[in-house]
């Protein structure tokens, strides 16, 4: 199965004209039914491929090349910002730190069994050997009882681009994360902003991964083990090595493949828990596959890096909100599943699950 891509320009452009108060009521049917489409996309298979006019291919490159910029650089330079004193929300998180679910979790591990072989995970052997940057993005609450969730960004010497870079790139992709957002509300039914005014001043990261093909690009290594996100939504750029494996709510395994220019789009446990499970948090892993092995070996020949670098962007629900299931889904009777928590207070239960209250912000 191709995950289908939703191109965002006609909600933007509406959106805009509905500002100028110039809407026009066909152009709004229209929309409707695009909006129910993508909130279709979120139910069903917990992933949307999207098409942003504001988020270009070229933006994408300009990151990419920044972070396999910093990657490349020993690790002892990359040390430098690391922050394990504040969970690693911010700077550096050095290979072998992330735990994955699937690793820690007994009920996980019960279900993975149980799926036919074809759709099984690949079994990671331990930590996952990749690095991450922590970047925050947006504005953060002068008040907060969560002040760890919302420390301030750590920027290495010797990339005097780097802030205008990562903020840039990070604005855009949550951009797109919001306008997604309102057309979900608007296709669940929900007034528009039942979700973005609930996301003004989160902890949104850009976490960009970095995997060393140079050194784990053998087939089967696992960089990411099966796991869901314990945020709202998950926003990635286009990477240049392809590896990313994602569950379908039908427990179906497929690779991912975003065309050049689009951007994808995961279900996070926050969602789950706003809609009473009507989406659940996508699954997904980074494994090296063959399309892997195929794009080392042409990057090889054109002697460009062997770091996969991922521009992945957590978009979160402010710390000081409350999650609980939202509008009709109060009603639903899985509601009492989801019974209300701080936002804050939900995000430091899952890290205690997989250990990462010392390690990182996202499973």
């Amino acid at each position: 199965m191709e995950l289908p891509v939703i191109d965002l320009a006609p909600y933007l452009a509406i959106a805009d004209a509905g500002n100028r108060g110039s809407e026009s009521t066909k152009r709004v049917s229209g929309l409707t039914e695009l909006c129910h489409e993508v909130s279709r996309l979120l139910k069903e298979t917990g992933a949307l491929l999207v098409k942003d006019p504001r988020c270009t291919a070229e933006d994408n490159d300009r990151f990419i090349d920044m972070m396999e910029k910093y990657f490349e650089k020993p690790a002892e330079f990359k040390r430098l910002q690391e922050r394990p004193f504040l969970h690693y929300q911010v700077g550096v998180t050095p290979e072998g730190v992330e735990v994955p679910r699937s690793l820690v979790d007994k009920e996980m591990q019960e279900k993975l069994r149980a799926m036919p072989k074809e759709h099984q995970p690949l079994t990671p052997k331990g930590p996952d050997p990749k690095w991450r940057y922590m970047w925050r993005v947006g504005p953060r609450p002068s008040k907060t009882r969560f002040q760890e969730l919302n420390s301030e960004p750590v920027i290495p010497e010797g990339f005097p681009e780097w802030k205008e870079t990562m903020d840039s790139w990070g604005y855009k992709m949550i951009s797109a994360i919001e306008a997604v957002a309102e057309m979900a509300a608007i296709g669940f039914g929900l007034p528009k902003d039942a979700f973005t005014s609930l996301m003004k001043q989160g902890p949104h990261l850009l976490a960009p991964t970095g995997s060393d093909l140079k050194r784990y690009g053998q087939e089967g290594t696992v960089f990411a083990g099966y796991h869901y996100d314990l945020n709202f939504l998950t926003i990635h750029g286009r990477s240049r090595f392809p590896g990313l494996n994602i569950w379908l709510r039908n427990g179906e395994k497929i690779e991912v493949k975003v065309p050049i220019g689009c951007l994808l789009i995961q279900t996070g446990k926050q969602i789950e828990w706003l809609t009473a499970g009507e989406c659940t948090a996508g699954m997904h892993e980074v494994v090296v596959t063959k399309r892997t092995i195929n794009a080392i070996k042409l990057a090889s020949e054109q002697n460009r890096s062997l770091w996969r670098v991922s521009s992945t962007l957590f978009a979160h629900i402010a710390s000081d909100a409350v999650l609980k299931p939202l509008g009709h889904f109060a009603e639903s009777p899985l509601a009492s599943k989801y019974p209300s928590i701080c936002t804050g207070e939900f995000v430091e239960q899952e890290l205690s699950v997989i250990n990462l209250k010392g390690n990182k912000g996202e499973s």
